[in-house]
């Protein structure tokens, strides 16, 4: 009574095991390995350091369903042994590795080619002043938030406050597992509707701002930009920083002519750092272009024809009544509260269990 169960549940463990390519993970895993048990490979710490990375996001996705595998054949035994003698245990056992079959298939949400990399999170307010600048700064504590209870890493890149309230900008580097695949689903334009507490009359307002999930891609990765499309442009740093980055030629803002793509770091405090942060960003604008424009390649991408403060993809209301609203997926949230305190999974698992189904 238990081989029909057993044998269903090895069929779609090998079904979820090929779409996910778990063979050259492993492949990959082993050449990694080998890389890094050369001593010669710590005389580019930075390289090691990445090479370790990429070592141990292989494992963490190999290992689990290595070991559901090695179950499943251990159960294989015990009903060989005496099915009905141990029909508790086999029983036990097997609904214990469907519950985590179910848990580890999660990760078909993430086959995208970039899913598997590090975030940029960028905010931005829209125009309405200090209340835009309020709405972006609530948006920036709600991620922060959910980062936070993900167990992801924020790293601070940029950040511009705003004179009365919120911030104007922020830019964050999130690292973790999945975390371009988990948070894509945050790219648009975020609509708040609220009474304002930046006006005596306390009437209803509207703001907007714009939320950008770039991937995290390096130099090695294929992103082919060609040094004549680029303008570079360095500057004295306006910010707080240090008296050694107010007075010397350290921010960087590179142009990408062709699509008149900007991207300006000053944060870091050597010209050589900001221009290494604002390339990285650079990459994964004009990837997140090539996404939304279907082009073959970089040299194929148009200016001015990205989504970027077009439609809203997420309704914030506040009054007359509380609701969240996800424009595509169509999902939604009445605790306002809760999604503004950073529980926002709901809206997530939407987005990609909608991905998988297309």
């Amino acid at each position: 009574m238990f081989q029909n169960k057993l044998d269903s549940l090895k069929a779609d463990l090998e079904k979820s095991w090929q779409k996910l390519d778990i063979d050259s993970k492993i492949t990959e895993a082993k050449k990694l390995e080998k890389a890094v048990a050369e001593p010669e490979i710590w005389l580019d710490p930075e390289n090691a350091k990445q090479k370790n990375l990429e070592l141990a996001q292989l494992n963490d996705t190999i290992e689990p369903w290595l070991l559901l595998k090695s179950q499943l054949n251990d159960i294989d035994e015990l009903i060989t042994l005496g099915g009905d003698d141990l029909k508790d245990e086999i029983n036990e056992q097997i609904t214990a590795i469907e519950e985590k079959l179910n848990e580890l298939k999660l990760a078909l949400r993430f086959t995208g080619k970039y899913d598997n990399k590090n975030a940029i999170l960028r905010i931005t307010a829209g125009v309405g002043g200090t209340e835009a600048m309020d709405w972006a700064g609530m948006l920036e504590r709600m991620y922060l938030k959910f980062c936070e209870k993900k167990n992801f890493k924020t790293t601070c890149i940029e950040r511009v406050t705003g004179e009365e309230a919120g911030i104007k900008t922020g830019v964050y580097e999130i690292t973790g597992t999945n975390t371009y695949g988990v948070l894509k689903s945050e790219h648009g334009v975020h609509r708040l509707v609220r009474l304002s507490p930046f006006n005596a009359d306390n009437l209803r307002q509207t703001s907007f701002a714009l939320i950008e999930i770039l991937p995290v891609l390096d130099s090695s990765d294929d992103v082919k930009i060609d040094d004549k499309d680029l303008r570079i442009d360095v500057y004295h740093s306006g910010g707080h920083g240090g008296q050694s980055v107010n007075t010397t030629n350290s921010a960087v803002r590179i142009t990408h002519l062709p699509t008149n793509t900007v991207v300006a770091i000053q944060n870091e405090r050597s010209q050589l750092q900001n221009k290494e942060k604002a390339m990285e960003i650079l990459r994964g604008k004009l990837i997140k272009m090539q996404q939304e424009q279907q082009a073959d390649s970089i040299s194929n991408l148009r200016a001015g024809e990205s989504a970027k403060w077009g439609q809203q993809i997420r309704n914030y209301v506040l009054q007359p009544y509380k609701l969240v609203k996800d424009t595509r997926t169509k999902y939604e949230e009445t605790d306002t509260d809760a999604v503004l305190n950073g529980e926002i999974d709901g809206f997530i698992n939407a987005f990609l269990e909608n991905q998988i189904g297309e």
